[in-house]
Order: C-alpha cells, then sequence, then structure tokens
C-alpha cells in the first residue's frame, strides 16, 4: 500500500512537471503583420488641349421623298432596294405615252396658230396699204389687226401648253436628286401612281458629307463664349472650329469634321444649345440616327497633371486620391478632375506634382496607416498625343 502511494506521488510530479516547463521558457508574443505593399507613382505633367464631350446623332445631309408628280401606270423599277445610286440616275418609269401625244398635241396647236398668224398678217398688210390707196374701208384694217395680235397671243398659249406638256412628260422619268442611298422601293410597276395625290415612290438620303447633332448646355456655353469672346464677335462666321466624333465599337474619336450650325435659341425646357458638326463620309460607313460621342476642343494646349484613371475614388464628398508621404502613412486627398486623356484623368485641383499617388492596391490603403509602397513610373502611351487645338478659319487640328 505504501509503495503504490509513492508511485502515485511520482507520477503527479512528473505530469505538473510536464505542464508548467513549457511555462519557464519562452512566451508566445503577438507580432503585427507587415504593412500592406501597394504600388506609387508621381503624376507625369504633359501639355493637354481642354475639350468638351457630347453624346449626339448622325442625321443625313439631304433626306428626299422621290415622288410621281404626274398620273399613270408604274412601268418600271431601275434600282435594287437599299443601293448606292448616282446623280442623274433613272430610278423609276411612268407611263409616257400619254404625256408624249399630249406633246405632239400641243405641237401641232402651235403649228395651226402660227398658220393662222401669218395669214392674219398678210391680210392686215394688204388692206393696210389698200387703205391708202382709198380701196378698202378702216374697219378692215382694224378687223385684221384684232385677228394678228390675237393669233399671236393663240401662239404664245400653245407654246405654253407645249412646255406643260414637255414637263410633264419629264416628270414620268424619276432620277436621283444627289448622289446617296436609296431606300426600298414603295411601290411595285403596274400600280396607279399619282391619281389626285403625289404618291411616295421612295426615300432617298445623302450622306457623303454627313450631320452630327448634338446638344451644349449653358454652363458649358458660357465657358465657351467667355474663352472666345473677341472670335465669336469678330469672326464667327468665317471660324471653322475643329470637332471630332466616334461611333460605338470605335476606340477614340476617329472622324474628323468641323462645326458649321449653331442654333439661335437656348431651349428653354433643357436649357441646351443645338449645335451640328459635318464629316467626310466617302464609305458611307456612317448611317443616319446612329449614336456618336462628340468631342470639341476648346483652347491650345497647356501644361496638366494626369494620374491613372483607376487610381482616382469616388464618394459623397467627390473624387479622391490616396497619397504616401515620407514616412509610408496614407492620406486621403481630395481632388478636382478635368479631361480624360489615353485612359489617365487631369487634376485640375488637388495635386502639386511632387505627391506619391496610389495607382495599385487602393483598397489595402487606409488613410493614417503605413503601406510598402513600391514605386514605379507611369509608362508613356505608345503614341499617345494630346488632343488636338483648334485652328481657326481652317478646320484642321493642330499636329
Amino acid at each position: 500500500m505504501a509503495f503504490l502511494s509513492s508511485g502515485l506521488v511520482q507520477a503527479a510530479a512528473l505530469l505538473a512537471a510536464l505542464v508548467l516547463a513549457p511555462a519557464c521558457g519562452d512566451r508566445n508574443v503577438y507580432v503585427p503583420p507587415p504593412p500592406p505593399k501597394v504600388t506609387v507613382s508621381q503624376p507625369v505633367s504633359r501639355p493637354v488641349t481642354d475639350y468638351l464631350e457630347f453624346t449626339g446623332n448622325t442625321v443625313a445631309i439631304n433626306t428626299v421623298q422621290l415622288r410621281a408628280r404626274v398620273e399613270g401606270y408604274l412601268e418600271k423599277v431601275l434600282f435594287n432596294d437599299g443601293e448606292v445610286v448616282k446623280k442623274g440616275r433613272l430610278l423609276f418609269l411612268i407611263q409616257q405615252n400619254t404625256y408624249e401625244a399630249k406633246l405632239k398635241q400641243a405641237e401641232a396647236e402651235i403649228l395651226a396658230n402660227k398658220a393662222r398668224l401669218m395669214h392674219a398678217q398678210t391680210e392686215y398688210d394688204r388692206f393696210s396699204r389698200l387703205v391708202q390707196q382709198k380701196a378698202a374701208a378702216q374697219t378692215d384694217v382694224d378687223k385684221w389687226h384684232y385677228e394678228r395680235d390675237s393669233a399671236q397671243a393663240a401662239v404664245m398659249a400653245a407654246e405654253a401648253q407645249r412646255d406643260l406638256a414637255r414637263l410633264n412628260l419629264s416628270y414620268t422619268e424619276v432620277r436621283a436628286p444627289f448622289d446617296g442611298r436609296i431606300g426600298r422601293r414603295l411601290k411595285d410597276p403596274g400600280n396607279l401612281v399619282g391619281a389626285g395625290e403625289s404618291t411616295v415612290l421612295a426615300d432617298i438620303n445623302q450622306v457623303d458629307p454627313i450631320y452630327v447633332y448634338f446638344n451644349i448646355n449653358e454652363q458649358d456655353l458660357l465657358r465657351v463664349t467667355g474663352e472666345k469672346q473677341e472670335e465669336a464677335k469678330q469672326e464667327a462666321h468665317k471660324v471653322k472650329w475643329p470637332v471630332y466624333f466616334g461611333l460605338a465599337d470605335e476606340p477614340g474619336f476617329p472622324h474628323e469634321g468641323y462645326m458649321d450650325f449653331a442654333a439661335i435659341t437656348i431651349n428653354p425646357s433643357t436649357g441646351t444649345l443645338l449645335l451640328r458638326g459635318i464629316f467626310p463620309n466617302p464609305v458611307a460607313r456612317v448611317m443616319p440616327g446612329m449614336f456618336a460621342r462628340v468631342r470639341a476642343p476648346l483652347a491650345e494646349a497647356k501644361p496638366a497633371l494626369l494620374i491613372p484613371e483607376v487610381a482616382v475614388g469616388y464618394d459623397q464628398q467627390g473624387p479622391f486620391v490616396m497619397v504616401v508621404d515620407e514616412k509610408n502613412v496614407v492620406a486621403r486627398r481630395l481632388v478636382k478632375l478635368g479631361a480624360q486623356v489615353d485612359g489617365r484623368r487631369v487634376i485640375t485641383e488637388g495635386l502639386q506634382g511632387e505627391e506619391w499617388v496610389v495607382v495599385n492596391g487602393l483598397l489595402r490603403a487606409i488613410p493614417g496607416k503605413q503601406v510598402a509602397p513600391e514605386k514605379t513610373t507611369q509608362p508613356e502611351t505608345p503614341g499617345a498625343k494630346a488632343p488636338a487645338a483648334p485652328q481657326p478659319g481652317t478646320g484642321k487640328a493642330a499636329p
């Protein structure tokens, strides 16, 4: 019994030694994680042209409804629906035999009236001589004077009827008024057209060049007129300010033209002014009614600070960026944004140009906390150039 009791005591002592042994060594200490890694770079300074961007729609420079101006049966349709046609091409042919006959009838009437005029003139001359010889009465001279003048008027009336008949005959041929693209035919051959109304046969659009309409709000309009006040007063009608547009599937603004129209009244419902640009469209790729992104340069290029678009954050206070100071502490900086250029954003206020801005890892950059910044430089976009500045009077962009 004593031996058992002694064994239990030794086991308990051994267990206590095993449990208490770690306490006699090093204790576990909390080690904070290292600062998160972020990528920072300084703003890039380069000349940038200020511009405005709008949304607009393309419109055909000319749109015409081809109508039947005379009555008759439609004999021929001489085009394919949707075809590009040249000016003067014959498109529709209306029954001509009736109008050819009317033209011949009018020409015959002219011959008959000319014959009457010749006879009346001969008789008038003859009786004028006889009355001088006292061989005829004055009443006969007056009669043939009236007959001559009446026949002369009849000739003029017949010639007018001939011209009308010739004009109606020309209306039986419906031709393209300009180079353009014609829509589908609205009447098939064999139909009676022009009976009591001018029947629409088809629509045709001229799309080279092409218009783009867009609206500028009142605030931007005042800004533009303030910057260009002298030009607007002196030679506004002569200046061709360049304007650019791009379609939905096109990068940037590849189409170049110039502004050729501005409305004379601001729409009081929307507070905007209607503007129009005109652009070449030689291959007719741009169709009327398409959505267009429009850019209009305002002035000559000026130095500006640019940072990557991804470095800009937004909240209820407005746009901001995260900057890292010399102690690697993050600070939040409110900024004012300018134009977007080649995936970068112009910063008009808020940065001086020497700051290190977080461009990658923005979610890990917490204001007031330290980070492990990896400094880099913003790569220059290959072939990137500042938007062209307008050259008044030429409609061309600055190189």
